[in-house]
């Protein structure tokens, strides 16, 4: 390859070009950076050794911090971040479309845990595991590996839809702020300089919140001494994350997305948990507005209480199921376009070998092999690994398969939308989906006990992968199509990465399981890792096929609430989202989307307020790129027990880190202002 072919060689640096964030004209077609006829390399020695370092860094981190606080921490960004620093300390720069293949590679640590650990613990809280160290490791692994091949071939044919035909119409948070750290590392000079300096305020507001406890991340009017007849009488508490990445967050997502998912908090914290503890002082007066939110309790009869979350469950629910409807055509489109490309040659520009080398899939044949040879691996796992004991085995391990094959692929373009349009897709919500299904259909085949709920454990860790791998791959898509990357690289990259990512969590599930245990604390493991997603994964288990009852009212509440919004011309899942996710996380969401808006309106020239929306966004990503680092961080120092205490009071932490958000959201505003027009 000449150096004129070689981008890392040209004079000018690299940028994204001016119709990459906005809906393109009629007859206007989108070029990359890197045109599909400029000749670079994708796949090299140098991103495929650091891609699978990343996997072995970030894949024990993230399930650390999933275990103990049943989040999942976001591995692209700083995945993306090291990639960059790496390339401006290397003798040869790094191309662009060579670090989106480091993030295809290094990604699957996070999209692995965020499937398999959501639920793979619960295995060790209702004793399923297997007999042998074997067994136990096998069991594991093979489900997020299945899961996450299984998401990306389901995707592969709706890439089109999400990245050329919705182009501009979907914001993409994520995949914004990783390809402005890309962009912003190639050019160098200010952009580079704002990335840097932003990325390094993230970093030490949110580390010194986290890990020093310097202010409360959380501010919450609980704290507040006038506020406590309301608190523990009417069960009205307004809270708000304090971090810097959430704000950044919000400022990419927009008002009205923002908007959508705080009504739905408001509806669920001011409307609904106030409402239960009103009509049922008995069962939740005694407890505080996070535990009638969340459920999970022990009521006065001895049975387990629902809590406000199951209806934003039953929201998600409907409005998986509504979009699935919407997006019927596009589906049937998907069908098509696999079935055109199995049975006939493909024509140029489709997917396939042929056409733009922007436009490569996996061949459609490969894809239909692949998905064949997996359900049969998939079939032989449930047959002889689930449901072996059971009379009937094979008749419901042939039902399983369907059901997992079915559920994934409708639910992938959800979790692909999700992603497209707030950064944030309910795997968990949508996997208790999962389970409540495959409980209801193999409970009527006669399935219970401890071999129902492995069963649906089992399905619902294959369909969590996928769902996972869905929703990253989708901004990988993105992040591929604005650069010039060839899908089928980023697709097979994935795929790839998931045996050693797979590998690497599973050792670290069995690890934590035998050194903290999960769950309840008992003799043995006093101090266990609490697994938060993975307990409400065994709770659904034993209440369907463990003796206990399903919350099916507040489902349907939740269902008809979903389709009474759809019908006002609302996005149902960005609501639902909204009474599924606790309204700290979605209010500082909504502020940031405001600054945003101001910003994009602080001036009547169109073209300063462009450079100061661009500048806000750069901003913006730098905060959620620090904020994701600083996560990882704190789990290291919390691993090496580094956890100081400054022993200040909580009332003066909370305010003070109410102060430090209002004053980082000021900053975001004035900094971008500073922002000139380019003539």
């Amino acid at each position: 390859m000449s150096k004129a072919q070689d981008p890392s060689q040209q004079a000018g640096p690299l940028s994204l070009p001016e119709n990459a964030m906005r809906e393109l004209k009629p007859g206007e077609t989108y070029i990359p950076c890197i045109p599909a006829q400029t000749g670079v390399p994708e796949v090299t020695r140098r991103s495929v050794i650091f891609g699978i370092a990343m996997i072995l860094l970030f894949s024990a981190a993230a399930s650390y911090i999933a275990l103990k606080l049943g989040q999942g921490i976001e591995t692209a960004i700083p995945i993306g971040i090291l990639a960059v620093g790496f390339s401006a300390m290397a003798r040869r720069k790094s191309i662009l479309i060579e670090n989106v293949n480091i993030l295809a590679i290094g990604a699957t640590s996070g999209i692995l845990v965020g499937g398999s650990v959501f639920v793979m613990p619960a295995l060790f809280m209702l004793n399923l595991q297997g007999t042998s160290g074997v067994g136990t490791f096998m069991q594991i692994f093979l489900v997020p590996f299945l899961g996450a091949v299984l998401g990306v071939l389901f995707l592969i044919p709706f890439r089109k839809y999400f990245t050329t035909e919705m182009h501009g119409k979907l914001p993409f948070p994520e995949a914004t702020a990783t390809t402005e750290i890309l962009v912003a590392g190639e050019k160098g000079g200010s952009s580079a300089k704002v990335l840097v300096y932003s990325l390094g305020i993230g970093i030490v507001l949110d580390y010194l919140a986290l890990t020093f406890r310097t202010w409360s991340d959380v501010f919450s009017t609980s704290v507040i001494p006038a506020c406590q007849s309301l608190t523990d009488k009417v069960k009205l508490v307004f809270s708000m994350n304090t971090s810097a990445a959430v704000l950044g967050l919000g400022m990419i997502i927009g008002v009205r997305y923002a908007s959508i998912i705080m009504a739905g908090s408001l509806l669920a914290f001011f409307g609904l948990i106030p409402l239960f503890g009103f009509i049922s002082p008995e069962i939740y007066g005694t407890h505080t507005y996070r535990e009638i939110f969340f459920g999970g309790f022990t009521g006065p009869d001895g049975s387990t209480v629902a809590g406000v979350r199951s209806i934003g469950i039953g929201g998600i629910f409907a409005a998986g199921v509504i979009s699935i409807l919407k997006m019927s055509k596009v589906i049937k489109q998907a069908l098509q376009q696999v079935l055109s490309q199995v049975f006939k040659k493909p024509v140029g520009g489709g997917s396939g070998d042929s056409g733009s080398r922007l436009e490569r899939d996996i061949k459609m044949s490969t894809v239909m092999g692949l998905g064949v040879a997996l359900a049969v691996v998939i079939f032989i796992y449930f047959r002889f690994v689930a449901v072996a004991s059971e009379p009937n085995a094979t008749g419901i391990a042939l039902i399983s398969l369907i059901m997992t094959f079915l559920i994934v692929f409708l639910f992938t373009a959800v979790s692909a939308w999700a992603i497209a349009m707030i950064s944030v897709t309910p795997i968990s919500g949508m996997t208790i989906t999962t389970l409540i299904i495959a409980a209801v259909i193999l409970s009527t085949l006669g399935l219970a006990g401890d071999s129902g709920m492995l069963a649906i454990l089992l399905i619902g860790g294959v369909v969590c992968t996928a769902l996972s791998m869905a929703g990253s791959l989708v901004t990988q898509f993105k992040i591929g199509q604005w650069l010039g990357s060839t899908p089928k690289t980023i697709q097979w990259s994935n795929i790839i990465g998931s045996v050693l990512a797979s590998l690497v969590i599973t050792a670290v599930i069995i690890l934590f399981a035998n050194v903290y245990g999960f769950g309840q604390p008992t003799a043995e493991h006093p101090n266990p890792l609490p697994a938060p997603q993975a307990s409400a994964m065994a709770a659904v288990a034993k209440a369907f096929l463990g003796g206990q009852g399903a919350p099916w009212m507040l489902y349907l509440a939740g269902a008809v609430t979903a389709v009474a919004i759809s019908m006002l011309g609302i996005s149902p899942l960005a609501f639902a989202l909204g009474m599924y996710l606790p309204i700290e996380l979605n209010s500082p969401i909504l502020l940031g989307a405001c600054v945003g808006w101001l910003i994009s309106h602080s001036s009547k020239d169109e073209k300063t307020s462009k450079a100061r929306s661009e500048k806000g966004i750069l901003i913006a990503s730098g905060l959620i790129a620090g904020g994701a680092l600083a996560g990882v961080f704190d789990a290291l120092s919390k691993t090496l027990g580094f956890e100081p205490e400054l022993g200040l009071s909580e009332g003066f932490k909370n305010w003070l880190g109410l102060f430090v958000f209002l004053g980082l959201a000021t900053w975001l505003y004035w900094d971008s202002k500073k922002a000139k027009a380019e003539h």
